[in-house]
């Protein structure tokens, strides 16, 4: 089994939190205007139909979804591209951001300064990122063996009970086979992503987890920001 970060399930409990403030929206409409330059069908663009889950999921607009979609096909709309940083935090933990930017010569500093003035700091590109595996997360609503067993034969790599549901992880290849296999069982998808799992766990208590804690959430308040993921316990 991956290591299990808790604060990967913290920010997902509070992600429909997150969406009323409006922010999060702005993050889904970034990443579906990536995804949507492949081609604006989601039965024909995986990646497309996994953002707009997401967005389904944290109750967006049809209107704000539909505006995403049109703007990879705008030519006057500034270009929105993808960067991976890797970074360190307090104890040492390991920590990789997403963004999706129309300026990477302003997010970079954004995200190096909330680094610095939160007790971390930028890494060495693949210093951080060896410590991580690439996998397919989904998340399912539904609990108990029957479920987990249903995971299991869809074809995923492992599975494990939470309070909310079932944390599923495939291959990053086998995520959308996977995807459809557990719908097809009629389990609830709550969400379906390719996310960077880590390989083990930095434990973190008391006072360098309040630090660890705080770094996580000023990046991911981030407007760029649309993926923090860290090897904290």
């Amino acid at each position: 089994m991956s290591g299990h970060s808790k604060w990967a399930t913290t920010k997902r409990q509070k992600a429909v939190v997150d969406a009323k403030r409006g922010a999060l929206f702005t993050k889904i409409g970034n990443q579906i205007a990536i995804a949507a330059r492949a081609g604006a069908d989601p039965t024909m663009n995986a990646s497309l139909a996994m953002v707009l889950e997401k967005a389904r999921h944290a109750n967006m607009p049809k209107a704000n979804i539909e505006r995403a979609i049109a703007r990879a096909a705008d030519k006057n709309a500034a270009a929105m591209i993808e960067e991976t940083y890797e970074a360190y935090g307090p104890a040492g933990v390991g920590i990789i951001i997403e963004v999706a930017t129309d300026n990477k010569n302003r997010t970079m500093p954004e995200v190096r300064h909330t680094l610095d003035k939160n007790g971390g700091r930028m890494a060495d590109p693949g210093s951080v990122m060896f410590q991580f595996s690439r996998k397919g997360v989904i998340f399912i609503s539904n609990k108990g063996e029957d479920a987990l067993m249903s995971a299991l034969d869809a074809g995923a790599e492992d599975a494990v009970e939470e309070d909310d549901g079932i944390e599923i992880i495939t291959e990053p290849t086998d995520l959308m086979k996977v995807r459809q296999s557990l719908i097809d069982a009629g389990l609830t998808i709550e969400s379906a992503e390719l996310k960077y799992v880590p390989n083990t766990t930095v434990p973190v208590t008391g006072d360098e987890e309040e630090k660890v804690t705080k770094l996580l959430d000023a990046i991911d308040d981030l407007d760029d920001v649309v993926n923090v993921f860290t090897n904290a316990e």
